[in-house]
């Protein structure tokens, strides 16, 4: 299966499927006789660098640099490495990057790619099942601060997404669910219809049912090419996206990167965000018991940290890159399958969100 991001000069494809590692067939066009530099860590080396080294063997030059794997390793520091060995391999503006990896290696090589000589081109290579259906599409890259995720970046678009499913067999089982959050994201956005599907197969996809899994990712992947066609840079409804990620990103920075996983704290960001919505009165209680309950059967947190508290979300939430001259801006849905950004949220409605939505502590 072959999708496409529409972006003009920009444009490249999404391929998925199985064995597509020993396929170079897919990416020889991009690679022949060029400088590339595969980057990715050290859990992924020992299980799929041999091969894609095989895969990308019509290059010119081919080296690669294996980071420490985690979240708490996605920062300026670590992508210093990545200048570290292109300046020192002498590679050149015609040299392309590969990140094979999940979400912190693709992030970390789309940004080194878009920094390096001002821009050099990359290759998305994504081995989990969130960088799969939701970070390997789209060209958003950067590291994260102390203070804030993902606030130092840049969009810069890979030339092709390559997601072998094979990959997904050797994902430990919480990196999977965490994966499955960002899945359940596209349905609770803009696509009910999927919603429901996951509802109906949220077991056998925890079970990672290859038929199922393929179709989930298929269907993440295209309702997420065709937001970024319509808004590459988020200047309208691209900011969907992010639904859940306002208060998860507030969870990762909070408890220090890597101890609650990405798609956890989304998870638990979107049930904050469904609680809101009816507060509002836009959801029912039956909507955010459906949310609640789709995400439980995945394995995954519907409550925020217990050592978080009202106080602890705030200020983190304040630094968010959705946020317009000083004021918080959110996601919340009007309906499952139907989301819009809110800039005017009532405090006391928030606060009381923040503090039932928390474990107890």
């Amino acid at each position: 299966m072959t999708l496409d991001v529409n972006l003009g000069e920009r444009s490249y494809p999404i391929h998925i499927g199985t064995e597509l590692l020993n396929n170079a067939e897919l990416v020889e066009s991009l690679v022949i006789d060029r400088q590339v530099l595969i980057i990715t860590n050290d859990t992924i080396a020992p299980l799929y660098l041999r091969a894609t080294e095989k895969l990308l063997s019509s290059a010119g030059t081919l080296s690669s640099l294996i980071l420490p794997d985690g979240e708490a390793f996605k920062n300026l520091t670590t992508l210093n490495q990545v200048f570290d060995r292109l300046l020192t391999l002498g590679y050149s503006r015609n040299c392309i990057l590969v990140a094979l990896g999940g979400g912190v290696i693709g992030d970390m090589t789309g940004y080194a790619a878009a920094s390096y000589q001002r821009g050099v081109d990359f290759i998305q290579i994504p081995t989990t099942l969130l960088a799969q259906v939701d970070s390997s599409v789209g060209g958003k890259t950067g590291v994260n601060h102390p203070l804030g995720k993902n606030m130092i970046g840049a969009f810069h678009q890979p030339r092709l997404v390559l997601a072998d499913m094979n990959s997904l067999k050797t994902l430990p089982d919480r990196e999977y669910a965490a994966g499955l959050a960002e899945v359940v994201k596209y349905g609770i956005l803009g696509d009910s219809e999927f919603f429901s599907w996951l509802e109906v197969n949220a077991e056998k996809l925890l079970a990672r049912d290859p038929v199922l899994l393929a179709q989930a990712v298929e269907r993440c992947c295209q309702n997420k090419a065709t937001i970024v066609a319509e808004d590459e840079k988020e200047s309208g409804k691209r900011a969907l996206l992010n639904l859940g990620h306002t208060f998860g990103h507030a969870i990762e920075a909070h408890m220090g990167y890597g101890r609650w996983l990405h798609g956890e704290a989304v998870s638990a960001g979107m049930v904050m965000a469904v609680d809101l919505a009816q507060r509002l009165g836009w959801l029912t209680e039956q909507d955010v018991s459906r949310v609640r309950q789709l995400l439980l059967v995945m394995q995954l947190p519907v409550e925020g940290p217990a050592e978080m508290a009202v106080d602890d979300y705030l200020p983190r939430m304040a630094v968010d890159k959705k946020n317009l001259d000083g004021r918080l801006r959110l996601i919340l849905p009007r309906s499952i399958g139907c989301c819009e950004m809110v800039s005017t949220v009532d405090h006391q409605l928030l606060c009381e969100t923040l503090r039932s939505c928390s474990a107890t502590r």
